[in-house]
């Protein structure tokens, strides 16, 4: 490999990143991509030379993903050369690594968070392979360094499950990389592993819920984390409660094996545990109406998943159970991240700052962090002129700054002033982002950059969905039902991406529990038409998604005659048939 100390087509750039480190002006010419990726660094509080404390990520105990990739780059590695080879996960922490680049020893999480602009933040989030080239990358310590990423797609539901890196000394020119077939060729190598892997676990877990099934009475319940195979008799049974129970016990059981503790059984609820091979009870929530007797698979001297047999418990009294808060509720890893790091800083009563979509939960978050103080709440979405002064906190009493990327222009440099006096004043601002902040407004973005913490959209955690509805739900009367939801309906729900996020999502479940006539689980036939009908295959414009909206709606008048509904709608046949091919809605 050909690699330049200084690549004459990189100088401009490295130019360019100095000037940005020092605040001055910057050319014309920079990537828009790499400006703005530098600009993401800064807001999240990247340190350039790597000054400080670094991110020790803590890593999954069992990877399934590196359980099937280390073979495979094992196997690679020889032929490196004087590359490094890296693998992570979906949260971009590094699994596993050989070879030597700069910085690669100190470099465990490579999340633009921790370590700015590179090639594998990058290739995870546009989902093809991406090269990032010497001063494209923020740190000091990657200035003469070329990398090269890949992302590992899951092979039966096209997830990306994380990248494979090559890295190497700074290439001549800026591209392409010479490790870029290497790298595509171990991604596809990988993902072939795991579908083999994934198609003997499905046929395993096959095997093992058909031989539980003995008949048509027989309520029976197969998950191994990514499948779940329901028999008829326990469709009324497995409730979403339920099967995240009976998920949570069967991540425990793929993580501990046959060799856990009885002081970890017992913190999972299920008491003590026989032998792996035999079956044990799992305690399921109260309100359950069903026992649980689970049996773990195995395969190769592994745990699979778990095959449950579910029973009816006898009608009691229901009593209803304490509702957890709305801003704590989801157990996915993106949302427990977010969470986790709001509470860490908030021990401290300093700035804080919640980013995120409209509706994806920051209020709600920002008040259960301050906890039974009642706080000076400001909104600028009603009133963009606060004329905020800081005497109206000198008691100590926090102030929740809503809307802050509405708030005037004074109120905007009010606000600089008020930190750059008083830089550890209690305060709590949502921001929304939208259009780009002008330089005041990007000044108190980077005062709170150090301290800030970005929600996920619900689009990005459906797992949450089924621990939401519960608590969106009203409470039902006395002597009625709680509302619950069919299977299909949930996955419905799951799948929905939800523009509005939780507060959407809030405004269907309460419009469902208020209106609806009929009793028994929510059915997928009684949600919206948006959310019935499943995503489009692809992004729609707001005009596209009315027009399919329309188009769905006189079809279901219709009976699904499209002549008929053609006509109601004042189009030409062959003109609907091209629309819905167009949405990619007709098989």
């Amino acid at each position: 490999m050909t690699t330049l100390d200084h690549s004459p087509a990189l100088t401009p750039l490295r130019q360019a990143r100095e000037r940005f480190l020092t605040g001055r002006p910057l050319p014309d010419d920079v990537p828009d991509e790499v400006l703005a990726a530098w600009r993401r660094a800064r807001f999240y509080g990247v340190r350039h030379d790597l000054d400080g404390p670094v991110h020790d990520p803590e890593l999954p105990s069992d990877s399934a993903l590196l359980e099937a990739a280390r073979p495979v780059l094992d196997r690679i590695a020889p032929a490196l050369g004087h590359s490094a080879l890296l693998l992570t996960d979906e949260r971009l922490r590094v699994l596993w690594t050989t070879g030597e680049v700069p910085g690669d020893d100190r470099c465990r999480d490579l999340s633009e968070r921790e370590v700015g602009h590179n090639s594998a933040a990058l290739d995870l989030r546009t989902r093809r392979r991406a090269e990032v080239h010497g001063p494209e990358h923020f740190l000091d310590v990657w200035q003469d360094v070329s990398a090269v990423s890949v992302p590992l797609l899951a092979p039966d539901s096209g997830q990306a499950l994380g990248t494979v890196t090559v890295a190497s000394a700074l290439c001549a020119g800026c591209g392409p990389h010479p490790g870029a077939a290497l790298a595509e060729a171990a991604a596809c190598a990988v993902e072939a592993e795991l579908l083999a892997r994934s198609r003997t676990a499905e046929r395993v877990l096959l095997d093992a819920y058909t031989r539980a099934a003995h008949g048509p009475d027989s309520a029976i319940v197969a998950l191994d984390g990514r499948n779940r195979l329901i028999s008829q008799a326990a469709v009324r049974l497995a409730t979403p409660q339920v099967l995240t129970a009976l998920e949570r016990a069967c991540a425990s059981e793929r993580g501990s094996g046959a060799r856990a503790s009885q002081d970890s059984r017992q913190s999972q609820g299920t008491g003590p545990r026989p032998p792996a091979e035999q079956s044990y009870a799992v305690t399921l929530p109260a309100d359950a109406g069903c026992t649980a007797e689970i049996t773990p698979v195995r395969h190769d001297g592994r745990v699979l998943g778990i095959v449950a047999v579910l029973e009816a418990r006898v009608a009691e009294v229901p009593r209803p159970a304490p509702r957890p808060a709305l801003a704590l509720a989801g157990g996915s890893v993106p949302w427990r991240h977010a969470v986790t790091r709001a509470v860490e800083l908030a021990r401290v009563h300093e700035p804080l700052l919640l980013t995120g979509e409209r509706g994806s939960g920051k209020t709600a978050l920002a008040r259960e962090l301050l906890g039974g103080m009642v706080p000076l709440v400001a909104d600028a979405a009603e009133s963009p002129e606060l004329g905020l002064k800081y005497s109206e906190l000198a008691d100590g009493r926090p102030l929740l700054l809503r809307h802050a990327e509405r708030l005037a222009q004074p109120d905007v440099a009010a606000l600089n002033s008020l930190l750059d006096e008083h830089p550890d004043v209690y305060l709590l601002v949502t921001y929304t982002p939208g259009t780009p902040p002008g330089p005041c407004f990007q000044r108190l973005l980077d005062t709170l950059a150090a301290r800030s913490v970005t929600l996920p959209a619900l689009r990005e955690r459906p797992e949450d969905v089924g621990e939401l509805l519960p608590v969106l739900a009203p409470r039902p009367a006395p002597g009625q039902p709680p509302l619950t939801w069919t299977l299909d309906a949930l996955r419905a729900l799951e799948e929905h991406p939800w523009p509005g996020n939780v507060t959407e999502l809030a405004h269907v479940v309460r419009t469902l529990a208020e209106h609806r006539r009929v009793t028994g689980p929510v059915r997928r036939a009684e949600l919206p038409d948006p959310v019935r009908e499943g995503p489009a295959a692809r992004r729609l414009s707001p005009m596209e998604h009315a027009e399919r909206t329309a188009i769905l709606a006189a079809l279901r008048r219709h009976g699904g005659n499209k002549a008929r509904a053609a006509v109601s709608l004042g189009i030409g046949r062959a003109t609907l048939y091209r629309k819905l091919r167009g949405y990619r809605d007709v098989p």
